[in-house]
């Protein structure tokens, strides 16, 4: 069956295609009762507005793009959330692309988004600066992010982008801080950190390294190639000497932390599996702190304790922001929120 056009449309209402167009923009141009029409004519036909050919008219799409590192990462469901949420009042659409899912065909989802005429772009993930500074709509980062180089957005208003290019992050080396701060105050002394790449574990890991230099304790960092539970799981047996058996019970004991900071909440969990494989008892004898606080950590049977950044709150505040550059309200200024601790099961006080 032909797929019906704007033509059909007009011819099905009684009005022209100018007039059409008019109502699909929502000018005020046009009168309730011809609108209407207009509206009526679109539910028969079945017809769905075109948003290219409105981007290649030279209106708007009303559609945004949005960049993320890996459809695995957890963070991002509810930072998806957040952005529909505040995109949603403006009838927005939103489009993800993975910067890894076509990286065989050698896709920049960049420019791809530019072809498709979308209206604004968040970045959820890492960028080179050409790529950014080609943009040419509205944009902002969500998250610290590495825009090309060693820069990092999210360490200050702005710091590492384009001043046009605000950044909406939660402050997450103090994220690492509070972290430390919550398993030393339970007692414990040796406290190592899983860590990983990308400008967001970095900035996490920095603040551990910080907040236990201030304390006056040894950092103790591990770094998996990648931020995923089966990663972690492979390199957190380096923090222990060797595997306790039953000949050898005390195996890997001397100097072996009693907690781990995880810089998210999938590589906590390959944590715990690394500690249990070496015969340590969880929690009982490692406390364990993943980051993100995603669905994962609330888990009964897991009950992570772990460092939230809100990220439905950043992702809200970033579509909001988002929404007034692309509409011309408010010049674009980058956000930094405090992170909080959510205690569970997983941390207690170091066995004697």
């Amino acid at each position: 069956m032909k797929r019906p056009t704007i033509y059909d449309v007009a011819e099905r209402a009684g009005v022209s295609k100018s007039l059409v167009s008019l109502v699909l923009r929502d000018s005020p141009r046009v009168s309730a009762e011809r609108r209407e029409a207009v509206l009526a004519a679109m539910r028969e036909l079945d017809y769905t507005p075109s948003r290219l050919a409105a981007g290649l008219a030279g209106t708007r799409t009303r559609s945004v793009g949005v960049v993320i590192d890996d459809f695995a990462n957890l963070w991002f469901v509810e930072a998806l959330a957040g952005l529909r949420e505040s995109l949603a009042s403006g009838g927005y659409s939103l489009s993800v692309a993975d910067t890894r899912l076509n990286a065989h065909l050698s896709l920049d989802p960049i420019a791809v988004f530019r072809a498709l005429r979308v209206d604004g772009v968040v970045l959820a993930g890492e960028a080179s600066p050409e790529a950014v500074r080609r943009l040419g709509v509205p944009a902002v980062v969500l998250g610290t992010r590495a825009l090309g180089g060693d820069d990092v957005a999210g360490r200050g208003a702005g710091s590492g982008t384009d001043p046009a290019v605000p950044v909406i992050a939660s402050d997450e080396a103090e994220g690492g801080r509070l972290a430390v701060r919550h398993l030393a105050g339970l007692g414990h002394r040796r406290i190592a950190c899983v860590s990983g790449p990308g400008a967001s574990a970095g900035e996490r890991e920095r603040g551990y390294s910080d907040e236990m230099r201030t304390l006056g304790f040894e950092p103790n960092v591990v770094r998996a190639a990648e931020t995923s539970e089966a990663a972690a799981r492979a390199v957190a047996g380096e923090l222990w000497a060797g595997s306790r058996t039953a000949e050898r019970p005390t195996a890997g004991a001397i100097d072996a932390p009693t907690a781990v900071f995880a810089v998210n909440d999938p590589m906590a969990v390959g944590v715990i599996g690394a500690a249990r494989a070496a015969g340590r008892a969880f929690p009982e004898e490692l406390s364990v702190v993943g980051y993100d606080d995603s669905p994962l950590a609330a888990y009964a049977l897991l009950s992570l304790t772990t460092v939230s950044g809100d990220s439905r709150h950043v992702g809200e505040q970033a579509g909001r922001t988002l929404v007034s550059m692309i509409e011309g309200a408010e010049r674009p200024v980058s956000m930094r929120f405090v992170p909080r601790l959510v205690e569970r099961a997983s941390t207690v006080p170091p066995a004697r």
